[in-house]
């Protein structure tokens, strides 16, 4: 390959990347222009063309915590960033009625337990259960804890020890958040279009992007496309027919129905997720509303039924009709393409059951600063770009297919054929390794820890059928003394926390006094 340049079939041209336009606003497209603002705004000219005339989804309010990082790249005062989008705080998802009906767990941030060299706290909790010594799991989980007693603190380590302080993410609003984003990036230097775009150029010898024409005739020059325009895919798709790999078959559920409502009682540092007949309900709560959704399968549940089961499961008063939102789960089979690269909805889908959407926009973001070309795109970038992203999707699909599959009711014929249905052999895998010897792995830059799949498998039924000879290193009385000890630092831990409702109330205090 030569040095600045790029390889399309049998000719090689050069061209420096100095123009990117964004197609699409939302949280995607402004969470596109901010990073490229940051990291390369002297470098680059940066274009975001959307119209106010069409809509988002924007229904994604709930994160997970590497957004922190994301956050900080950019500089945000997170004080100021929890005001402006009428924040609060999130520990991790409780998910209720996933194994059977009635039953609870949490998928909560952070670590659980104490670790030990070459052996996680698992195995000595799953010790602990064979020897009859009465605990739950997240008993020495302080996020949890702290969860469901409604409190928080910023804390990076217990005091006095080497455990691990709270881990945390975010809840707000969509629309809120990409204003605040727009907000950051025109003042960076991103310049705005407001327009719809016409249809798409391209260059005739590589297939690559040239322009995209306004509807008022306006014609936008680049070198390098971003495709944030949702689901339609105007870049991606419908100009360069990328192509889509359909997981419908392990992931069915197809449609979501968003309503907001008022908020009641104590704000909940935490999403709940409660499965239903033919799907689940997310209820995430914000300052100023609680944000509700059911996502279902059409194939088991008509719109008016799924509809009612979401009204019947509210608790606040409705702040506006019910929205459906239709989806296909899957991915584009290339997120760059050519001179194209899409982000958000563009480049795939994956339910919110574990809040990854934004988390997916913005590791995508990532990646792509790393790769960014500068003079010529090289195939080789495209590939391994291709490549990481490939991975992460099926990743997260795997970690979400796993909820479904481990349930066991036998109430609908939706949960019943979940257990029953061909899966990953990469998941399979992994629940095989972890039912016989309690062990999962996490391979390299891939986002679930370890103790994020113990939570799942463990709260939806899946005991260990053994545990680490590490565990036998000390005696029974000394383990049940370990796990007493630190369930007792854990509680006295939280406390000496304040409210959620406190925290959020200081947070808006210090961005009022700025």
């Amino acid at each position: 390959m030569i040095a600045g340049a790029f390889f399309w079939g049998d000719e090689v041209k050069t061209k420096k990347i100095q123009n990117v336009i964004i197609v699409g606003g939302g949280t995607a497209g402004w969470n596109a222009a901010s990073l490229l603002a940051k990291t390369l705004g002297k470098t680059i000219n940066i274009k975001l063309i959307e119209s106010d005339v069409i809509g988002i989804v924007g229904v994604g309010e709930a994160t997970i915590p590497p957004i922190i990082n994301f956050n900080n790249a950019l500089g945000f005062d997170e004080a100021d960033f929890i005001r402006e989008t009428n924040g609060s705080i999130k520990l991790g998802i409780q998910f209720e009625n996933w194994n059977r009906i009635g039953d609870s767990y949490m998928h909560a941030f952070g670590n659980i337990g104490k670790d030990f060299p070459f052996c996680s706290f698992h195995h000595f909790w799953v010790k602990s259960q064979q020897l009859g010594i009465n605990s739950n799991f997240w008993d020495f989980c302080l996020n949890y804890q702290t969860a469901i007693k409604n409190k928080f603190a910023k804390l990076d380590m217990i005091p006095g020890t080497s455990l691990a302080g709270t881990s945390y993410a975010y809840h707000f609003d969509a629309s809120l958040y990409a204003a605040y984003l727009r907000k950051y990036s025109e003042k960076n230097g991103v310049q705005r279009l407001e327009g719809i775009i016409s249809h798409t150029n391209l260059d005739s010898e590589t297939g690559f992007i040239q322009s995209v024409v306004m509807e008022n005739g306006e014609i936008v020059s680049g070198d390098l496309f971003i495709d944030c325009s949702g689901f339609r895919g105007l870049l991606i798709e419908q100009a360069l027919h990328t192509g889509y790999e359909d997981w419908t078959h392990w992931l069915p559920c197809d449609r979501a129905i968003a309503v907001p409502t008022t908020s009641t009682g104590e704000i909940t540092p935490y999403t709940r997720s409660i499965a239903h007949k033919a799907g689940w309900q997310w209820r995430i709560p914000l300052q100023h509303r609680t944000g509700n959704g059911h996502v279902y399968c059409s194939r088991y549940i008509a719109v008016d039924e799924a509809e009612q089961t979401l009204l019947d499961h509210l608790d606040g008063e409705i702040l506006a009709e019910p929205r459906v939102i239709p989806f296909q789960t899957g991915r584009r089979k290339l997120q760059w393409n050519r001179n194209c690269i899409a982000f958000g909805l563009a480049s795939g889908f994956l339910e919110p059951l574990e809040s990854t959407s934004i988390h997916l926009l913005q590791s995508g973001l990532l990646r792509l600063i790393k790769h960014f070309p500068n003079n010529g795109i090289a195939q080789s970038e495209i590939d391994e770009y291709n490549r990481q992203s490939k991975n992460e999707f099926e990743h997260i699909r795997d970690f979400i297919i796993l909820h479904y599959r481990l349930n066991s009711r036998t109430d609908s014929q939706f949960w019943i054929d979940r257990q029953t249905m061909s899966i990953p052999d990469s998941l399979q895998h992994r629940i095989d390794l972890f039912q016989s010897a309690g062990k999962v792995f996490k391979e390299h830059e891939q986002l679930f820890a370890e103790v994020a799949w113990q939570q799942v498998m463990m709260g939806q039924g899946v005991m260990p059928r053994d545990y680490h000879p590490t565990a036998d290193s000390i005696s029974d009385d000394q383990l049940e003394g370990m796990l007493m000890d630190l369930k007792t630092l854990i509680d006295s831990t939280v406390d000496g926390f304040p409210s959620h409702s406190e925290f959020l109330a200081s947070s808006s205090q210090a961005s009022f006094r700025r």
